[in-house]
C-alpha cells in the first residue's frame, strides 16, 4: 500500500463490552483515554477520526450516553467528561481546548457542543450543581439540572463557564471569565456574569494573531473565510 492509499485509509474501531452492558466504541490503539462506569447499559463512541489528549470519560450512573466526533484540520481535544444516570453528552467534529476541559451532568441532562468550536483553557460546561440545594419550607430542589446547548463555530475564552441553561448560537464568542446562564444568539459577542451581548454581527476565525500568517491581519480580507459570517438573528 502507498503513503496515499494509507493516509486515506478509514481507522479501524473496535467495541469493548463489560458484563453489565457497558460499551466502549473507540478507534483501535487509542491512547490518553481513560474511562470509569459504575452503573450499567452505559455507551462511549469515539469517531475513528478523533484526537484526544488527556481525556477522561466517568459514567456515574446507567443508561447514560457520549459521543465524541472527529478531530478537524487543527487542534485535539482533552477534557473531564462526567455523566450521571440518563445523560447525553455529545461533542462534535473539530472541536479543539486549549487545556482540559470540564463537562458534567446528572440527573438526565444533556450537554451539546456543536462543530468547529474552539474551548480555551479553564473552560467548564456544567449542567448541575453538583449538589442539592432546598428550600427550607417546602423541601424542593431549587437547583434542578438543566440542559446545556453550545451551537457550531463557537468560541468560548478563557475561564468562560456555561451553566445548565445555557444556549450559545452559532458563530458567537464569549468572553474571558463569563458566565453563561441563559439564551445567547448566533454572531454576537457576550461578556460578563451574567453573560450578556455586548457586539452584534461578527464572525470570528481561528488564524492567531501572532502564530499564524499575515502578521497583521486587517479585515476579512486577510484570512480564510468561514461558513460563519451570518447576522445576529434574535
Amino acid at each position: 500500500m502507498d503513503s496515499r492509499q494509507a493516509t486515506l485509509a478509514a481507522p479501524e474501531r473496535s467495541e469493548l463490552r463489560d458484563e453489565r452492558g457497558n460499551r466502549v466504541i473507540a478507534p483501535v490503539g487509542l491512547n490518553s483515554l481513560t474511562t470509569v462506569f459504575k452503573g450499567h447499559n452505559c455507551t462511549l463512541e469515539i469517531d475513528p477520526r478523533a484526537r484526544l489528549v488527556n481525556t477522561a470519560v466517568e459514567f456515574h450512573g446507567s443508561n447514560a450516553h457520549c459521543r465524541i466526533g472527529a478531530a478537524g484540520p487543527a487542534g485535539s481535544l482533552s477534557a473531564l467528561i462526567r455523566l450521571g444516570e440518563d445523560c447525553v453528552i455529545t461533542i462534535g467534529a473539530g472541536v479543539t481546548t486549549t487545556a482540559r476541559t470540564f463537562i458534567a451532568t446528572s440527573e438526565g441532562g444533556r450537554v451539546t457542543v456543536g462543530d468547529d468550536c474552539m474551548l480555551a483553557s479553564e473552560v467548564q460546561l456544567r449542567g448541575d450543581d453538583a449538589h442539592p440545594i432546598f428550600d427550607i419550607h417546602t423541601g424542593l430542589r431549587i437547583n434542578p439540572v438543566e440542559d446545556i446547548v453550545i451551537g457550531a463555530h463557537v468560541w468560548l475564552a478563557f475561564g468562560v463557564c456555561c451553566l445548565g441553561g445555557a444556549r450559545i448560537g452559532d458563530g458567537s464568542v464569549i468572553g474571558m471569565d463569563s458566565v453563561v446562564t441563559g439564551p445567547i444568539p448566533n454572531n454576537c459577542v457576550a461578556v460578563g456574569a451574567p453573560a450578556r451581548v455586548v457586539r452584534r454581527d461578527v464572525a470570528w476565525e481561528r488564524p492567531h494573531l501572532s502564530m499564524a500568517q499575515p502578521p497583521y491581519k486587517p479585515d476579512g480580507d486577510s484570512v480564510p473565510r468561514s461558513a460563519y459570517w451570518n447576522a445576529t438573528r434574535d
